[in-house]
């Protein structure tokens, strides 16, 4: 039986992904064993040139790490997908938008003027920023065009699966890539993790307690037995797919949402939204006067970053709108 050909790739993402695929530590043998690794940044030297060159679908699986946020990213993206016959947006940066994404808060020019003449340590008074071409005597250099808006990889390319996570977790790397080499595969679009929500699974005692504050994690001492929500603390288990083993749960941290939206949820962010809504006493919004649920409203702190860290590139809003 020939081996699987199978490629990693790395765009828009901190790496965590390449290296949670050494988390399955010496599974990784067994991956090896029955797949030719063609491309995997992190750990080969693949040139662009050398992928150019392969045939046409030659690679049976590509994961793909990291979300849209150059033209680079964007032309990899292409090529991966006319050299792959299954392509996997592996992790939350490629699957939701992740982190990068947050950037869509900001265009191109805010975050050029932050980074390169803003910033407290920055000395630049040329104002000299990043061009996509510039000639210099040996001849046009080129670099990637930054773009305006951070995407995720299906709003570039088609894509047959998603592996959730930042990173994914070791046991659903290793579920995937099983049912990968085995060809055992569901139907195409499908997310690799289980399909309930985090919050049915957590071992926690839930008391569906009223709440009428909200803390950070950092202002209040959580009591490990607990649903975090019961404590007034934000946790985003009722609008997030499981499959992570609870491992922010065992250590004391509410969830935060990087395995994304369960498969009835549309909008993530909105569904925990809602969910708060309802163990807060907003929902008695007619009794209490104005000033009382603007107080609620204002414990919640940085309300984009807590309710779409990982999922704002794939929400309804997708970015700020800055006219």
């Amino acid at each position: 039986m020939s081996k699987a050909n199978i490629a990693f790739y790395w765009a828009a993402s901190c790496g965590g992904c390449e290296i949670a695929v050494l988390d399955i530590n010496e599974k990784i043998l067994d991956v090896i064993e029955k797949a030719n690794i063609l491309m995997w940044p992190v750990a080969m030297d693949t040139k662009y040139e050398d992928l150019k060159k392969m045939k046409d679908k030659s690679i049976d699986v590509c994961f793909f790490n990291g979300a849209i946020r150059t033209s680079e990213n964007e032309e990899l993206a292409k090529i991966l997908r006319k050299k792959s016959k299954l392509l996997v947006a592996f992790g939350s940066c490629a699957h939701e938008g992740c982190i990068p994404a947050l950037a869509n808060l900001f265009n191109k020019k805010l975050i050029f003027d932050r980074a390169y003449q803003e910033t407290e340590t920055t000395v630049n008074s040329e104002n000299t920023l990043p061009l996509p071409s510039f000639e210099v005597k040996e001849g046009e250099i080129h670099i990637p065009e930054f773009y305006d808006t951070v995407k995720t990889l299906d709003q570039v390319v088609d894509v047959d699966y998603y592996i959730p996570g930042c990173p994914p977790t070791p046991n659903i790397v290793e579920e995937a890539f099983n049912k990968f080499l085995a060809g055992d595969l569901p139907p195409k679009g499908a997310v690799l993790a289980p399909v309930k929500a985090l919050c049915d699974e957590c071992p926690r005692k839930k008391k569906d307690k009223m709440i009428e504050t909200i803390y950070r994690v950092y202002e209040k001492e959580a009591d490990p037995e607990k649903c975090f929500l019961d404590q007034g603390i934000i946790c985003m288990g009722p609008a997030t797919r499981s499959g992570c083993g609870h491992q922010c749960i065992k250590g004391n941290m509410p969830c935060t949402g990087c395995f994304g939206k369960t498969p009835e949820v549309t909008d993530q962010g909105a569904k925990m939204i809602s969910a708060l809504a309802s163990v807060l006493a907003v929902e008695n919004e007619l009794t209490l006067d104005e000033k009382k649920v603007e107080e609620l409203v204002s414990k919640i702190k940085d309300p984009v970053g807590t309710f779409y860290r990982y999922s704002l590139a794939s929400s309804f809003i997708k970015r700020k709108v800055i006219k």
